[in-house]
Parts: C-alpha cells; structure tokens; sequence
C-alpha cells in the first residue's frame, strides 16, 4: 500500500511524504506504482528545474519506498507561486490516483 501525505501549513503546501509500494501487479507492470512515481518524479524535477526551488528531497528506494520532500520556509513571490502550483498539481493527481485506485494507495492532507 503506497501512504501519501501533504502537509499544508497555513497558505502553502510545506512538504509531502509516499511511503510503501502498490503492489497491484507484477514487477513492471504496476501501474498504480507508475503513476504515483511519475507524478512524485515530475513534481521534483518540476520544483527544481522550472520553479527553481533549492528543495530538501530524501528518497530511501531500499527503505520500501520513501520519498520526503520539503519546500524552504520562505520563498520569493513569483517562485512560491510557481511551487504551488507545481504541488497543488501534484497533490490534485495524487488525490484522483488514491481515490481511483483506493485498495493501494491511500492520500492524506494534513496540517500543520
């Protein structure tokens, strides 16, 4: 079961944590496992590369899947704006991924 939480803090999203693995097929052929992995990978690659963030990402693959993302506290204007709407795109996927395919992926909103 692949455990996905967004934190929020009072008017951004701070961090976001996907633990476990789907395990709703075989090696290569899960496609819940696809497309919570495309979406966390492109959230990344998209904070960093296009909104420039200087994010904090620990990802521990032999830890069963862990993926742990944090946004520095403050941010100028027109880069927050860019890095919301980078996560609120990752966390609307997310959301219709966990509610698609609830038997293995659960999605939680939480603040903090």
């Amino acid at each position: 079961m692949i455990q996905a939480t967004v934190h929020y803090g009072s008017d951004r999203i701070n961090s976001f944590r996907i633990t476990g693995h789907a395990d709703s097929g075989e090696y290569g052929q899960d496609i819940v496992c696809a497309a919570v992995s495309v979406l966390a990978i492109t959230t990344v690659n998209g904070l960093q590369r296009v909104a420039e963030i200087p994010i904090d990402v620990e990802n521990r693959d032999q830890a069963g899947g862990f993926l742990e993302v944090h946004l520095p506290p403050k941010l100028e204007a027109t880069t927050e704006l860019k890095g919301q709407a980078i996560l609120q795109s990752f966390a609307d996927g997310l959301r219709d991924v966990a509610t698609n395919y609830a038997d293995f992926v659960t999605y939680d909103e939480v603040t903090d």
